[in-house]
């Protein structure tokens, strides 16, 4: 069942039992009737999804800013709800975090994954995640051999910590408002950074053992991986907070050499990517990185991305954008 315009067309997919509602963004180059069909398309569809419960179209329609730009590069590209979200049929777990950091949307993703490989005719997918939705773009990767590479934006391979009592969450937003409090802020974190030395390079506790092992199942097997990074509460750059464990720092170790891993941060850009600077950053920076790892063949699109430098593996960078404030309400900011 589906519903066509010029550029867009929603489809539904019977997966594991539900009906799931997706939006295909059409390249200019196809004139087609439906988005199944294609035979020896020869290059991959890109495949956004869900962050933690947010529809697909993703924080202030940021998801269909990237969706439409990338088709109008010439990639097929498609954004769906996964069970229980958005327009898509299910029930969503009582504890939606615990259930997604465990890879339970993974055999949706891959299910979606394999018909829009089979039915669209596409060579793979480049499967694409935010926070939450990075977590299950990992696990789909690990599980379907034909995904052929992710963009990961502010990804995370920690468990969540317990809430904190009301009290403590008042005492740390007093930290940060008040001048008296901002160096009381600062200690505290010197202190755990102490701890954090004293550990050594054990992992910490809440670490999610089960992720960065797919991590490196994938990472290290050298498939295409861009990472964007957004500061997060009293940080700068792809580093953490002081006393804060370097998650990201210690993933490109797990990658290894052989990886094919391109880190950006985008300085000052709040969680979500939503504000017009960190929207466009993540645009111009991904259509170069798909240009370079996936050129299309007969496309005069293809030839309007500027692809990345050609520099070695585990490649950083920052791009500078608008000053946006991190987003303290999400569940994943400040770790």
């Amino acid at each position: 069942m589906f519903q066509a315009t010029d550029t867009r067309e929603l489809i539904r997919l019977e997966i594991l039992g539900h009906c799931l509602c997706g939006t295909y963004h059409r390249p200019p180059e196809d004139s087609s009737a439906s988005w199944t069909g294609r035979t020896g398309a020869g290059h991959p569809a890109i495949l956004f999804l869900n962050s933690l419960a947010l529809p697909r179209a993703a924080t202030g329609d940021s998801a269909v800013y990237w969706a439409d730009s990338f088709a109008r590069r010439g990639y097929p590209t498609f954004r769906f709800d996964l069970p229980g979200l958005g327009d898509s049929d299910g029930q969503t777990s009582t504890d939606l975090l615990d259930f997604i950091n465990s890879g339970g949307f993974a055999p949706a993703a891959v299910g979606i994954a394999k018909e829009l490989v089979e039915r669209g005719g596409y060579s793979g997918v480049v499967m694409l995640g935010h926070c939450a939705g990075a977590v299950t773009a990992n696990y789909a990767a690990a599980a379907f051999r034909k995904c052929k590479g992710m963009i990961l934006l502010d990804p995370y391979f920690h468990l969540p910590v317990a809430k904190r009592p009301e009290r403590r969450e008042k005492l740390s937003d007093w930290a940060r408002r008040s001048a008296l409090g901002r160096p009381l802020s600062n200690l505290f974190d010197r202190l755990k950074d102490l701890r954090l030395f004293l550990r050594g390079s054990a992992l910490p506790g809440n670490a999610n053992g089960r992720l960065l092992s797919k991590w490196k199942e994938v990472s290290a097997a050298g498939l295409p991986i861009l990472v964007f990074k957004a500061p997060g509460i009293k940080a700068q750059g792809s580093k953490p907070r002081v006393g804060e464990f370097d998650y990201l720092e210690y993933a490109v170790k797990l990658a290894g050499r052989k990886s094919d891993l391109v880190m950006k941060s985008i300085e000052e850009a709040d969680h979500s990517f939503a504000n017009r600077a960190g929207r466009e950053a993540v645009r111009e920076v991904a259509e170069g990185w798909l240009t370079s790892h996936f050129p299309l063949t007969n496309s005069a699109a293809s030839a309007k991305a500027n692809p990345l430098p050609s520099a070695g593996n585990k490649r950083s960078g920052s791009t500078k954008a608008r000053l946006a404030p991190p987003n303290p309400d999400c569940a994943l900011e400040g770790r």
